[in-house]
């Protein structure tokens, strides 16, 4: 390793080549540097980089429909097993927890031996997990389920951020993970809807049973339409330009098309031929690291917990999931104590919500990267992660006026309707939050994506953990000091993003030689 002072700033790349003469002046670099490989899943088509993606949101919306269906049928699953309703949340608790920290098994295995053949897998064990529950005998082996099918769902929480890096460049990511935050909270906040009328009209047993046709049907479409997206380049983001003074950029001229084309050949031909059909849907293909990597991938997350960035974007993704947490916590309570509201229409409010979570691909995808965008061309072409956090301002005013609506309407009986749009406010910045931290921490350390990716959820799921025995206690206080004490610590914790617009280059300034030395024995040759 070089002089570490002589090391570039991790995160920080030359996005926007400002400094080229002629038509190419203003051009968007390509960030990662694809290879000339035509499977490289950076050169793959629209079409099918689209389809890809579409795979890993309809394993993300059919695998949270069936984790939080359970939600709606909680009180007749406990009568019918004599389990305290206590003891089912406790569960809930559980596979939560372990959807972070189960990650410390599943990730590793998914950048060593495939992704492809993780989601496949991992989703026929879901099934029967979800099979089991219809014939849950007693409150140990309901937490034993819930414990195995947090396990065995945890590549919803992380190993789709890591996908959509492989398959997106850098100026192109923050859409991409913008329309994952809304399919990952849609598709929780969909579940209680669809899954309340399927208990009112089947039984709850059916909820379990409509869920594991979910996913076998899932199943199917992975093995038939799912590709893998891991790739060997054997380089780093250490070769990237971080500097407008590096040669020979390569840039994309087609915007719409994403064509990679390069200084000095603006034709460019791909090597190889692509894989036949058969080739692309086998269950293994290789080793894409080694033995050694494999083992630091498991205790390594542990070890970013000392980076200041990864910590913050654990705790900003944390703290919008718990706002969420709360929101569940609560409406069963309010919406049939304080409404009358019967348990299929406690599931409609959840469409308040669901519009809340949609609306926020637009806010932390769309919008995002047309900010970081500006703020690149402002500084000569060189992106920093932390531009795009400012937009976290608007999280900031909604989340409190969300919660006072929330818990302070309920509490005064306003008209129900001002709980949904407080829902859905919820919802909006809880999506979008979650989305600004995981942009944030892989735009700052891309290499080490699917680690750094991990640290955050193993804290943004402890703190999940956590809420749900801190929620009951907060609300001895009563509604409204209890949702007017939220809005201010709500507040204050999106207000945060400030210290990193200001620190947060300092930050990963200092982690540079670690950072890099980690990528560097990451790193497999490309043969």
């Amino acid at each position: 390793m070089s002089d570490p002072n002589n090391l570039p700033i991790p995160g920080s790349l030359l996005l926007v080549d400002e400094n080229a003469s002629g038509a190419r002046r203003g051009d968007i670099i390509l960030s990662p540097k694809p290879s000339r490989d035509v499977n490289d899943p950076l050169n793959w088509s629209k079409g099918r980089k689209q389809l890809a993606f579409a795979m890993l949101m309809t394993y993300t919306v059919l695998s949270g429909f069936a984790a939080c269906s359970v939600y709606s049928v909680l009180v007749p699953l406990g009568e019918t097993k004599d389990i305290s309703l206590g003891a089912l949340n406790a569960g809930t608790g559980y596979m939560f927890l372990l959807l972070g920290w189960g990650g410390l098994i599943t990730q590793p295995l998914a950048l060593t031996f495939g992704k492809r053949p993780l989601f496949i897998f991992s989703t026929i064990g879901h099934l029967g997990t979800v099979i089991w529950q219809v014939y849950i005998t007693s409150e140990g082996t309901w937490h034993a389920n819930k414990v195995l099918q947090g396990l065995f769902t945890a590549p919803i929480e992380m190993l789709i951020e890591v996908s959509i890096a492989d398959l997106f460049f850098a100026h192109e990511r923050g859409f991409y993970m913008g329309l994952y935050a809304t399919a990952l909270y849609g598709g929780n906040f969909l579940a209680p809807v669809w899954a309340g009328f399927a208990n009112d009209t089947l039984g709850w047993e059916w909820v379990f049973w409509l869920s594991a046709i979910m996913l076998g049907v899932l199943i199917v479409v992975l093995f038939l339409f799912m590709e893998e997206t891991n790739y060997n380049r054997g380089t780093t983001e250490l070769e990237e330009k971080h500097s407008s003074s590096d040669p020979g950029l390569e840039v994309s001229d087609d915007k719409d098309e994403g064509v990679t084309v390069t200084v000095e050949d603006s034709h460019p031909v791909f090597e190889g031929t692509e894989y036949s059909y058969w080739h692309k849907i086998a269950l293994y293909r290789q080793r894409y690291t080694t033995w050694r990597t494999f083992w630091a991938q498991v205790y390594r997350p542990i070890i970013f917990f000392r980076y200041p960035v990864v910590l913050w974007s654990g705790l900003l993704y944390g703290s919008s999931l718990v706002w969420y947490n709360v929101l569940n916590a609560t409406a069963s309570m309010i919406l049939t104590e304080k409404y009358n509201f019967s348990a299929s229409m406690v599931g409609l409010f959840y469409l308040g919500p669901t519009v809340g979570a949609c609306l926020s691909s637009a806010h932390s995808g769309w919008a995002a990267d047309k900010w970081l965008m500006r703020y690149t061309r402002k500084r000569g072409g060189v992106r920093e992660p932390e531009d795009r956090l400012w937009l976290l301002t608007v999280n900031a005013i909604l989340l409190p006026v969300g919660l006072i609506l929330w818990g302070v309407g309920a509490a005064n009986h306003i008209h129900w309707f001002g709980l949904v749009v407080g829902g859905a406010l919820v919802a909006f910045t809880s999506a979008s939050g979650g989305a600004f931290a995981l942009n944030y921490v892989m735009d700052s350390y891309k290499d080490l994506g699917g680690e750094v990716v991990l640290t955050t959820i193993l804290i943004r799921n402890s703190l999940s953990f956590a809420i749900g025995y801190g929620i009951t206690p907060w609300l001895n206080m009563g509604l409204q000091n209890t949702f007017i004490t939220a809005a201010m610590v709500g507040m204050a914790l999106y207000g945060s993003f400030v210290i990193m617009t200001k620190w947060g280059r300092r930050f990963r300034k200092h982690s540079r030689k670690s950072y890099w030395n980690y990528v560097a024995s990451s790193v497999m040759p490309n043969h």
